[in-house]
């Protein structure tokens, strides 16, 4: 049986990633006492329950101080049962989680007890630091909307092969903010920028234009071979290491042109040797 944790901060999309995750066809429960989750995982085993081959689990900070900090204590005994869980943990900034409560006028579990909402914040992401320290994929949803969230759980974690790594190659530019869900970031503003040249402002580093336009400096080529070599000596230590997920940020200035172009050939890359497991995003690209 597959067993995955979903965890996070309110307002960051668990909800939605829980949704996601009953359309591909796990049994799903949400607001679970972390103290249940040994239990709920026998149960799950006994033969009355075994036709789920695929379970997740949401768990917040309602659980409690007391038992978040028995996390990898509760994980050992899932282990010992027979069971590897996966963890997926969704995060995003305090201020997108101030304006996201305020649109939708709901109120934040933790300011129940009479704390400001900016401090029930902060209180959540330090009560489930346990679980963010030990999860296997982590999603900001600072930028992100709940159709590309939904998009990006279902690629990420719907019917996958399990016996490959999933890589996420990701654009973004640094104007917008660093995504903090990355493994590793790759800076390429000391390239060449068609954003200065007339005719390929408006296009992407998908457009021929901007392809031909990059391919044609001898310093692209060699920043572009440095990367590909770099990630091809690692990812197969990463994937040895039983890792399942692998998250590339490329970023230039605005995720356009250039950190466009590099996700989209490093993806063509790597599709032939890892196939299905290979994703991509363009964070500036809605």
């Amino acid at each position: 049986m597959k067993l995955l944790i979903v965890s996070g901060l309110s307002g960051s999309g668990k909800t939605v990633a829980l949704h996601t995750l009953e359309d591909e066809g796990y049994y799903c429960i949400d607001n679970l006492p972390l103290g249940l989750l040994t239990p709920f995982v026998k149960q799950l085993l006994s033969p009355r329950l075994k036709v789920y081959d695929k379970a997740a689990v949401g768990i917040d900070a309602r659980s409690g101080a007391e038992e978040l900090e028995r996390f990898s204590e509760i994980l050992n005994e899932i282990h010992a049962l027979g069971i590897e869980p996966e963890i997926l943990f969704l995060q995003a900034d305090a201020d997108a989680l101030l304006k996201r409560f305020s649109e939708t006028r709901r109120k934040h579990p933790l300011t129940k007890k009479g704390l400001p909402l900016v401090e029930a914040i902060h209180l959540e992401r330090s009560l489930l630091s346990t679980i963010a320290l030990r999860a296997d994929l982590v999603i900001d949803t600072t930028l992100t909307n709940v159709h590309q969230l939904h998009a990006m759980v279902r690629e990420r974690l719907g019917n996958r092969d399990t016996t490959k790594i999933s890589i996420l190659f990701q654009s973004f530019g640094f104007k917008h903010g660093v995504p903090t869900d990355s493994d590793y970031v790759f800076d390429i503003r000391c390239l060449p920028n068609p954003h200065w040249v007339s005719g390929l402002r408006s296009l992407t580093g998908m457009d021929t234009e901007v392809v031909d336009y990059l391919q044609g400096h001898k310093m692209v080529e060699e920043m572009y071979d440095m990367i590909e070599h770099f990630l091809q000596t690692w990812i197969p230590r990463f994937a040895n290491e039983n890792r399942s997920y692998l998250t590339i940020s490329i970023g230039c200035t605005g995720g356009q042109h250039r950190s466009v172009y590099f996700v989209e050939r490093l993806a063509d890359a790597f599709r032939e040797d890892y196939g299905d497991s290979i994703h991509i995003r363009h964070r500036e690209l809605v």
